[in-house]
Order: structure tokens, then sequence, then C-alpha cells
């Protein structure tokens, strides 16, 4: 099957957005290994907690409230986090200065623990994250679902997007493109359906010398309803 070339997606998603600097503009940056490196481990331990009380709920009212997340739980501070008692961590999910929703709450406690664990493996979760390699991202997905909590889906790819680490994301509109052309037929859960999606992001970017994020966000500029 013949593979759309990206220059002929960057030029359709250019006329979308009204010319190249337009589209320039959109594109999210992605940090090097070494600057990813200097995130601490607390920090990456709060965008990760704040992605999984994102998803499903008003991204607004879970900013509005971080800062009183980021007090109750120490600066996220993982040793801190893990001496909670399941009282403390039950008091937290039912504050009315939070967000009550148990399982999220829980889920903070659990990716602490995943946090600390990878931590003593590698260094520290950030350079755990800094050196995977880009054309196994997918595999980095995977590692957050099977080793955290509620880290699957998008939640995990929009975490890794949203701390620099270059990934692409697997949109609504990235998807039906995807689809559309016959470079997905599995479901993006499946092992099958992953493995194809980062084969054609690997084709893009080797032609391109793109990051992952850029080709991702072009991608979806260039079709659909533009959901970024």
């Amino acid at each position: 099957m013949k593979i759309e070339s990206f220059a002929s997606i960057y030029q359709r998603a250019a006329e979308r957005k009204g010319g190249a600097d337009a589209l320039e503009a959109l594109l999210p940056l992605s940090l090097s290994a070494a600057e990813y490196q200097e995130h601490s481990d607390a920090a990456l331990l709060s965008a990760m907690s704040k992605k999984i009380f994102q998803s499903g709920f008003v991204w607004k009212v879970v900013d509005a409230k971080w800062p009183a997340y980021e007090q109750a739980f120490f600066g996220f501070d993982p040793l801190k986090i893990l001496l909670l008692s399941p009282e403390q961590l039950e008091a937290r999910a039912s504050d009315p200065a939070l967000i009550r929703h148990g399982k999220k709450t829980q889920a903070i406690y659990d990716n602490a623990l995943m946090v600390q664990d990878i931590a003593k493996e590698h260094g520290s979760l950030a350079r755990f994250i800094a050196l995977w390699p880009s054309e196994e991202i997918t595999g980095l997905w995977q590692v957050l679902k099977k080793r955290g909590a509620r880290l699957g889906g998008n939640t995990g790819p929009y975490f890794l997007r949203a701390t620099g680490k270059d990934t692409f994301l697997l949109s609504s509109d990235v998807e039906a493109y995807l689809r559309a052309t016959g470079l997905v037929d599995a479901g993006l859960a499946t092992q099958k359906g992953l493995t194809q999606a980062q084969a054609a992001f690997n084709h893009w970017q080797a032609e391109s010398g793109r990051t992952l994020a850029h080709i991702s966000r072009v991608i979806s500029c260039s079709v659909g309803d533009n959901y970024l």
C-alpha cells in the first residue's frame, strides 16, 4: 500500500490553516533527552495525575483546583505520598476543595509507587522516559498502562506530550486518517494496531526529519474537524 508523503499532508494542512507560518505556530514543542531529564519525578507525578483527572472531566475545573492538589499531596513528592494511610487518601477523595473521585485519587498513590519503582531501576522516571527511543514510543505507552494506574488509552500519551516527551497522539482526526488510508486496520488498543500506527509515523519521520509531535499535529490539521 502506498503511503501519502508527509510533504503532501503538510501542504494540505497549511492550506487549511492559512499558510505554513500559521501551521508552524500550532506545532508543539518537544524536549531533548537532556532537557527532559531536568524534570523532577514529583513534577512528572503531578503532570501525570493532572492528566488522569482531566480525562473525561472539564479541564478548566481541574486546572483551577490543581494548586490545592499540590498542597494536599506534598508537591507530589512520591515518598511522602506513599506514607499516606488509606484513611488519609479517603479523606482527600472526599475533600470539597479537591475533586471527589475515589479511584482517581487512589491512582495518585498507585502511580507514586510506580515512580519509585522505576526510579530505583533507572535512576529516575525522567531518565527512563527521556531515553526511551521515539521509534518505539507506543512501547512506552504500554509500559505506563501496565505499570501505572489509569494511564491507558490516550491518557499516557497526553501526559508524555504535556511534559515534552516527543510522541504522536491518536486523536480522533489522526485515527480517522490512518483508517481511511488503510494504514491501520486493527484496534488501537491492540498490539497490531499500535505497531501499524508506529510504522506509519516512523516512515514520515524518516522522510521529513520532523518530530512525532509535529507529524501528529500536522495530520490532525490536514483532515476532519481539526481536534488538536
